[in-house]
């Protein structure tokens, strides 16, 4: 061991050179250049679906809200006179609501509720956000 050190010290046994670690430019370069071509990939092929999954979510929300009717119906012996009574309580004496969280369609307007004797309609205004227009959604 002694004599180790003294050859290292006097320069006859060269010295260890620590190993370098870590990428080159060009590897970092690469890495980035495949990242960002997925990426592209990824953003390129789903762009397209959100328009149908904001439809295929307002149809499920109908659902959820006809059940709601149901419910509140269950619970008060009648249709509720607006979606609002869904949300807040007025007169009912048996409400146990709140029982839907939200009256909004995923485009954020209101859905619209009428009642006809013992059925109703709920209908939402669907992407143009226009009542009556041919993208309407109903139940």
């Amino acid at each position: 061991m002694k004599n180790k050190l003294h050859r290292r010290l006097m320069g006859t046994v060269p010295a260890k050179r620590p190993a370098t670690a870590g990428f080159t430019l060009v590897e970092v370069l690469l890495v980035v250049a495949i990242l960002g071509i997925l990426a592209g990939v990824i953003v390129v092929s789903t762009k397209g679906r959100i328009p149908a999954t904001q439809i295929s979510a307002c149809r499920m929300s109908i659902k959820g809200l006809e059940t709601a009717v149901g419910t509140y119906e269950i619970d008060n012996g009648i249709l509720p006179n607006s979606l609002d009574s869904l949300i807040t309580k007025s007169s009912e004496m048996n409400w146990n609501g709140p029982y839907v969280p939200s009256l909004n369609d995923p485009w954020g307007n209101k859905f619209n509720y009428t009642r006809e004797g013992n059925a109703y309609k709920i209908v939402s205004a669907g992407p143009d956000g226009q009542s009556g227009s041919g993208d309407d959604i109903s139940n």
